[in-house]
């Protein structure tokens, strides 16, 4: 996940340098400083016709500590180039005639939903768009959650945070007016969730409507009597609904809340008429697990979905499903993939759907043939983040472990890869990245496990270097080759660290029976990898020096720093903790997501309290002896700050060498460009401080 970290002269001395520094060329070892700045590619949208891709650039404001997207279009027949077409706006859509763009913006204070003509150029000499702001095509006042457009583009899908008791948007919008007028601060709850994430209920519920594209201003509620949120919360997205073909009808999932909503993962496919006229209607009642992602064939005949067979669990393998709409039959396409399906894309003629999903190290992109249910790798060796497929290629993003995302076009085959944009080029030519290897080992009952070295930047054959050995989150997550914005092994490798990271059982990519063994063994199998792992590590690598080493996670990377603290702490010289789980016992009533604890535990604590006794890691306080540098933000939910100040008063009163960064304005992970420097700086100066060989002699 993310983690936090910072000294007051680090922060300030940082700020100047990162704004002067952004564009240097000068050769030099990866730091925070190139992490923060790198524009990050996304969202890819090929044009009907395919000949444009359409996509987001995010550039990072320093001086305002934030994030800027941006809007670009490029042509994929010409060489390379791209035109800036909106100036902050996201959520870029084509219009099915490909004539036209759609996207979200700010307006007076609201997020809105803009259009503006697409103009490909004169004579066919490529692009010729100049920039504009557009129209407005909404003009609610609400933020516009989430959007689709129908097949035929006469239609809206419109999510928006209402009172379901209101009649219309305007109704919500002053109720939360009166609020902020009222003198009096209290709010009253009668059931769960409270608080989700990083955010307070305030009895409103994300509902989906329905509007004429031309003429939006009173839109029609489709979710009528769904006591859930369309789409979910806090991650879900349009992926979560969906036009028919034909316009007619809309599909969505959503999972009835009532009093059950923490401790469920009961999400159900529905359906209702485009008009609004009769309520949704249950597809998927028979399954208590979740099921999710709706896409209609192309034929209009076959709903195809993502579901998992296991209720309560948010880790089960979501196999991929087709739903005969005229007989309401029934059939698992993939049966034997033992994987589990991102969500899903058809192609033109309906035969094939296409995905991503972790895969032994790797998230590749696949296709299944929807009738025999085969899968085939199209895209592999890195990460496929996101991916439109057109009717004779596909436009995607990838990156890996030494780069950032670019955008790539291939053929429907998955062949004839090609780069198309490269906007960090000029900097990673100049930040020099470690070399990453993979290897694998057996760990618990002797079954194959597999982590990944990277070298430090400098690395020089016969030399010996301190090591960051760096555990994942989740645990349902996996360490790939891929890159990341939050635990990036190349700002290590830049700082002269090498890096260790083990895919212990729990981890995603291997089958969902190695994915599934963690859950009630937080403590157990995995350790043994880890430990294993570190032994294999350091016979394989002779530049691993093993007495100068720390260990750092995030989540439950940061429950296993804790249980190692007092379970494995021979071989760390320091500890950092970002977000852990400190205290079984009370996480399970601290946190929101009650189906997590329950799954994992075997039930609730009451009923099962020595579930959450076995592996606790306040049990093994007294054996507590390393170093350890302890990080949470304030607003994370899922790991209250209570975790980690709990930690810290045990390290304090213990008399350990310790030090607690708080981030009263971040959530469970860090996402100010600032706040991110921060943190990086006084982890790298933690770890410096308890490597450096005069410490590594105590």
């Amino acid at each position: 996940m993310k983690p936090l970290l910072a000294a007051l002269a680090l922060a300030l001395a940082s700020g100047p340098v990162l704004a002067a520094d952004a564009d240097s060329t000068a050769a030099h070892p990866f730091s925070i400083r190139d992490l923060v700045m790198m524009d990050r590619v996304g969202d890819p949208q090929l044009s009907p016709d395919g000949h444009y891709a359409l996509f987001s650039l995010r550039s990072t404001d320093y001086a305002a500590n934030k994030g800027v997207t941006s809007l670009y279009v490029m042509d994929l027949d010409k060489p390379p180039q791209a035109v800036k077409v909106v100036e902050k706006g996201s959520s870029a859509r084509w219009a099915p005639d490909g004539k036209s763009i759609y996207y979200v913006a700010p307006k007076d204070g609201t997020a809105q939903i803009f259009h503006r003509s697409f103009d490909a150029g004169q004579g066919g000499k490529g692009l010729a768009l100049t920039v504009a702001t557009g129209d407005a095509v909404t003009d609610g006042p609400l933020d516009v959650n989430a959007y689709k457009l129908s097949p035929d583009g006469s239609k809206l899908l419109l999510s928006y945070d209402v009172f379901t008791d209101c009649a219309d948007l305007s109704c919500t919008k002053e109720r939360l007016d009166g609020r902020e007028k009222d003198k009096s601060t209290g709010t009253v709850y009668d059931k769960l969730f409270v608080r989700h994430w990083d955010t307070w209920a305030d009895g409103r519920r994300a509902q989906l409507f329905i509007a004429d594209a031309n003429a939006p201003s009173q839109p029609v509620l489709l979710s009528k009597g769904i006591d859930g949120d369309v789409p979910s919360k806090p991650f879900g997205s349009e992926d979560e609904f969906t036009f028919s073909p034909d316009g007619k009808t809309v599909f969505f999932d959503a999972r009835i809340a009532g009093t059950t909503e923490p401790w469920s993962t009961n999400f159900d496919l529905y359906s209702v008429p485009a008009d609004g006229s009769v309520n949704p209607a249950n597809l998927t009642a028979d399954n208590k697990a979740w099921d999710a992602n709706p896409l209609v064939s192309p034929d209009g005949k076959t709903l195809y979905y993502t579901a998992m067979k296991d209720p309560g669990s948010e880790a089960d393998r979501f196999g991929i499903w087709a739903l005969d709409l005229a007989s309401g039959s029934k059939r698992e396409i993939d049966p034997s993939w033992d994987r589990s399906a991102g969500t899903l894309q058809i192609s033109a003629d309906g035969k094939t759907l296409y995905t991503t999903t972790d895969d032994n190290g790797k998230h590749p992109l696949f296709a299944i043939d929807v009738a025999t249910g085969k899968v085939t790798t199209l895209v592999t060796d890195g990460n496929v983040g996101a991916f439109a497929l057109g009717d004779k290629k596909i436009l995607l993003s990838r990156d890996d472990l030494k780069r950032p995302a670019d955008l790539y076009t291939a053929d429907l085959k998955g062949k004839s890869l090609k780069q198309i944009t490269h906007y960090n080029a000029k900097r990673m030519k100049a930040a020099q990245v470690g070399e990453p290897e993979f290897f694998t080992f057996k760990g618990w009952n002797n079954e194959t496990v597999q982590g990944y070295v990277v070298k430090p930047v400098g690395y020089k054959k016969g030399k010996t270097y301190p090591v960051a050995f760096i555990i994942h989150g989740g645990p349902q997550g996996a360490m790939t080759n891929s890159w990341s914005y939050r635990w990036n092994a190349q700002t290590y490798a830049g700082q002269g660290f090498a890096v260790v990271t083990v895919n212990f059982h729990g981890s995603t990519g291997y089958g969902q029976a190695f994915t599934d063994s963690i859950s009630g063994d937080w403590g157990g199998k995995p350790l043994e990898d880890l430990k294993a792992g570190w032994s294999a590590a350091l016979q394989k690598y002779s530049f691993l020096d093993g007495n100068r080493a720390c260990a750092l996670g995030a989540s439950y990377g940061g429950y296993m720093v804790y249980w190692m603290a007092g379970n494995w702490n021979q071989p760390w010289k320091c500890l950092v903790d970002h977000d852990g789980v400190f205290d079984a016992r009370a996480m399970y009533y601290d946190t929101e997501e009650l189906w997590f604890e329950e799954k994992e535990n075997g039930g609730t604590q009451f009923d099962n309290p020595q579930n959450y006794e076995r592996f606790n890691p306040i049990n093994h306080v007294k054996d507590w002896r390393v170093p350890m540098l302890v990080i949470h933000g304030g607003k994370d939910f899922r790991i209250p700050e209570t975790q980690g100040m709990g930690a810290f008063t045990a390290l304090q009163r213990r008399g350990i060498p310790s030090k607690f960064l708080h981030f009263p304005d971040e959530n469970h992970w860090v996402l100010k460009p600032q706040n991110s420097v921060q943190w990086h700086e006084t982890v790298n100066a933690w770890l410096k401080e308890w490597t450096a060989p005069e410490a590594s002699a105590k």
